[in-house]
């Protein structure tokens, strides 16, 4: 649930810049007005409610019993490791029941208590990131508490499984999950004006996600309702389960690098010779592209690695835009990236390599004295044309990208094809 945002800092990023010192500070001003918005709610919603909660000591033994059912969670994630990028947990089987049973003060201290478990003992993350977490989370189970407490007259009649307070449970249970979908997603397009609002909302995986936290934490809160002793029976499938999302989203993540998002080399040729064997077999156009980031040296000189980690996560997202759902790109390291396009000819990967090449010139980044802007050039190798193995098309796409820059850069080059190999 962290948010990721742009960074804006004017020299080389050491810690003696104030961006350095403080992340937030390079971040988009409007998202920096709207993380201190979200904790400054918070935060008043926590005096609010503790001026006017009531402490039962049945309260704070459950509050106890959920937080540490938690916090064996994040035990159990710390011990499989949790590497950047690895960002679903099933948290809410534990701050959820926290919101049904208990008052909404409750619910805006158990994010508190867990984001900062997850900060020293899983992953050491940007501090404002985790604390905006924390805040978002505890508003969205804030208003699922009270929505649930006013609904409900007894909350804990729901352990007596009648069919209306179970309800009232579910209600609030999608409330939750929409609002803080809501506002991790304005952070999100904050930081990324350039991202569709379907995009940062609508995700397949993410929505069915969702509805197993949800069932689970309104299942653990039944059991709660119950009798607390029965958290130990909730405890080892939550575990288990919550090992099997980590350990799939590490496969994931070892696919991919950490950066742009984008396959790393190693997945990306996996994948470009799986591709290359099915166009072999089926006769099929093929083609790769190669493309690097002009004088991007020059961008890390003078503005810092912060802001060139963002030219690349900028460049890797105007690639995705631009290319199909089956293209295979990746991040071949360094600057430099690279794309199969399968059934692709020698117009239409020209047409592809120029589309990519002005729509990253067209690409701004924010600094705080201006915009960075890049340009790319780009060598595009054809099947059959340039060979028909991955390692001969790679190095005929290299040739053609450094003959772009022998030009001018900024271009698109081809080579010429290779004469028939003799038999």
């Amino acid at each position: 649930m962290a948010v990721t945002g742009h960074a804006s800092v004017k020299s080389r990023g050491s810690a003696s810049t104030p961006a350095g010192r403080w992340p937030l500070l390079g971040q988009r001003r409007p998202l920096v007005l709207y993380l201190c918005a979200i904790v400054a709610l918070d935060l008043g919603a926590i005096v609010l409610f503790s001026a006017t909660a009531s402490l039962r000591w049945q309260d704070l033994v459950t509050f106890g019993a959920l937080m540490a059912c938690g916090a064996v969670c994040i035990e159990a994630s710390r011990r499989l490791g949790m590497p950047a990028g690895v960002s679903r947990d099933l948290l809410s089987a534990w701050w959820l029941p926290v919101a049904l049973l208990l008052p909404p003060l409750y619910a805006l201290l158990a994010p508190i208590v867990l984001q900062a478990l997850l900060q020293v003992r899983v992953r050491a993350t940007v501090l404002h990131r985790r604390v905006f977490s924390a805040a978002a989370i505890g508003l969205a189970a804030c208003t699922a508490s009270v929505g649930f407490h006013w609904l409900a007259a007894d909350p804990w009649a729901l352990s007596r499984g009648s069919a209306e307070p179970i309800l009232y449970a579910v209600v609030a249970a999608v409330l939750f999950a929409l609002l803080n979908t809501a506002l991790i997603a304005v952070a999100a397009h904050t930081a990324d004006p350039d991202m569709s609002w379907r995009e940062v909302l609508w995700n397949r995986e993410n929505v069915l996600l969702d509805v197993v936290e949800l069932c689970l934490g309104v299942t653990v809160a039944i059991l709660c309702g119950l009798n607390e002793a029965l958290l130990v029976l909730a405890l080892p499938p939550v575990v288990l389960l919550q090992r099997s999302l980590l350990h799939a989203q590490l496969q994931a993540a070892a696919r991919t690098d950490a950066k742009t998002g984008l396959l790393n080399a190693a997945a990306w040729q996996r994948e470009a010779d799986t591709e290359i064997v099915r166009a072999r077999r089926t006769g099929e156009c093929l083609a790769v592209l190669i493309l690097d980031i002009d004088h991007f040296k020059r961008v890390n000189d003078a503005y810092g690695h912060l802001v060139g980690d963002q030219v690349l996560v900028g460049v890797a997202a105007t690639m995705r835009s631009q290319l199909r759902d089956y293209d295979v790109v990746g991040r071949f390291g360094g600057e430099e990236f690279v794309v199969l396009l399968p059934g692709a000819d020698a117009d239409e990967a020209r047409q592809v390599a120029e589309r990519l090449r002005m729509h990253v010139r067209l690409m701004a980044v924010p600094v705080d004295d201006g915009l960075v802007r890049v340009t790319v050039s780009a060598g595009v190798a054809l099947m059959n044309a340039h060979g028909d193995e991955l390692i001969d098309l790679l190095t005929a796409a290299d040739l053609a990208l450094y003959r772009a820059k022998e030009l001018g850069r900024d271009r698109v080059c081809v080579p010429a094809a290779q004469p028939p190999r003799r038999s």
